[in-house]
């Protein structure tokens, strides 16, 4: 027959037991994130998005950058990055700064789902210079080629690099120039691929990316 002293210490042991386990919080099921509402998607660009970016995300002013059948994880993190300052300007922080997560989530996949209409080259000079440095980079400077991050059609890695393909190169010869000169800082690689070209190389790979397709 057990002693006073031996029942006591297993009552003791088992409840710490069940204090233990009580206290172990179950595992928390994943959050679940919501899918992208389409025609929501759709009303918003029409509101925010089209007067600039066309009706279709196919942009006809070569200052605004064509959306359509980019990559959405990248919208939504320009989005994200315009209305925290982190990608500065002014008229596309207004406008991000209207949206929620969802709006920004929405509009991406909606304008992610139009074709892109092709693009050209323009300058027949520059259009070979421009080629060499996408696709083979700058080797005695140690610029790497474009094509190695965005693909050699210009199609980008989802959810890593944007598509290229077909964007109006004074667009791209804007965003080039604003990374070299420390204007555009939410790519700390683009930064310093851009700051070893030179305006004439820009203004090439720029101008070749357009006729991408």
């Amino acid at each position: 027959m057990k002693s006073i002293a031996q029942l006591l210490l297993a009552a003791a042991l088992s409840a710490g037991a069940i204090s233990v386990f009580a206290s172990t919080p179950a595992p928390e099921a994943p959050a679940k994130v919501a899918k992208p509402d389409l025609a929501k998607g759709e009303a918003s660009f029409a509101a925010v998005c089209a007067a600039c970016h066309g009706a279709d995300g196919n942009s006809g002013t070569p200052a605004y950058p064509k959306l359509a059948q980019q990559h959405p994880g990248y919208l939504v993190k320009q989005l994200q990055e315009y209305k925290s300052d982190k990608r500065a300007n002014a008229i596309m922080k207004g406008f991000a700064s209207t949206l929620s997560e969802d709006d920004m989530r929405n509009i991406a996949f909606w304008v992610t789902s139009k074709t892109a209409k092709p693009g050209f080259a323009k300058d027949k000079e520059l259009v070979a210079l421009g080629e060499r440095i996408y696709r083979g980079g700058i080797s005695d400077r140690q610029v790497p080629a474009c094509a190695g991050c965005h693909s050699p059609n210009g199609a980008g890695i989802p959810s890593q690099y944007p598509r290229l393909s077909g964007q109006h190169a004074e667009y791209s010869v804007a965003q080039l120039t604003a990374f070299r000169d420390g204007v555009r800082k939410n790519s700390l690689q683009m930064n310093q691929v851009a700051a070893k070209l030179n305006d004439r190389e820009i203004k090439a790979v720029a101008d070749y990316i357009a006729g991408l397709r």
